[in-house]
């Protein structure tokens, strides 16, 4: 079986602090996957990126591209356009940029894939699902990952239902309280 590896392409060093928040949600979510950063420009040095594109291309590994640049999305067509492996995109301007940045990367002519993901977890997250389709090792991983994500709502609700209860509890006990202070200024008044 091919060793599954995601390969986190960034256009500039400083998209490097966004894009190691992909290594940090797998390390924290303990997925055994594989994650490398390269440095690539579409613009800048079109000569490296296919270069490193060729040898990844050449190599046995299951891999998924996480492209990460600024400004116009070039990056993430060239990757799709030049590779059988699956490219998602996370721009770590978004949310400065909004639509016209997202439509930078969604508007990829007929034939070139790039999926979007705001954010370098959720591109994590898309990445080892679809190296899981052929690892039921990480398939198990990602169903483990699921089960903490529903106890921890579970119990973050019973914990809010709990409060809740004891503030209604406090709440009446305080009514209690003031009823039986104003019972007392009443008796208290009549001598």
């Amino acid at each position: 079986m091919a060793a599954e590896k995601i390969v986190v392409l960034v256009g500039s060093a400083s998209d490097l602090p966004f894009a190691h928040r992909v290594e940090d949600f797998l390390s924290e979510s303990r997925f055994s996957v594989k994650c490398e950063y390269r440095i690539n420009s579409a613009h800048r040095n079109i000569d490296k990126l296919l270069n490193d594109l060729k040898s990844y291309e050449q190599s046995e590994e299951s891999i998924v591209y996480i492209t990460m640049a600024g400004l116009s999305d070039a990056l993430s067509g060239v990757v799709a356009g030049n590779s059988q492996h699956p490219v998602i995109a996370c721009p770590p301007d978004l949310e400065k940029h909004g639509l016209p940045k997202a439509y930078s990367t969604m508007m990829m002519p007929q034939g070139i894939a790039v999926s979007l993901v705001a954010s370098p977890e959720n591109a994590a997250l898309a990445a080892v699902k679809i190296l899981a389709l052929t690892n039921s090792s990480l398939k198990d991983q990602i169903a483990e990952y699921m089960k903490k994500l529903k106890s921890t709502v579970a119990k973050t609700d019973a914990d809010l239902r709990q409060k809740e209860e004891h503030e209604r509890e406090r709440e009446h006990i305080e009514q209690i309280e003031h009823t039986e202070h104003g019972e007392h200024d009443e008796h208290g008044d009549d001598l």
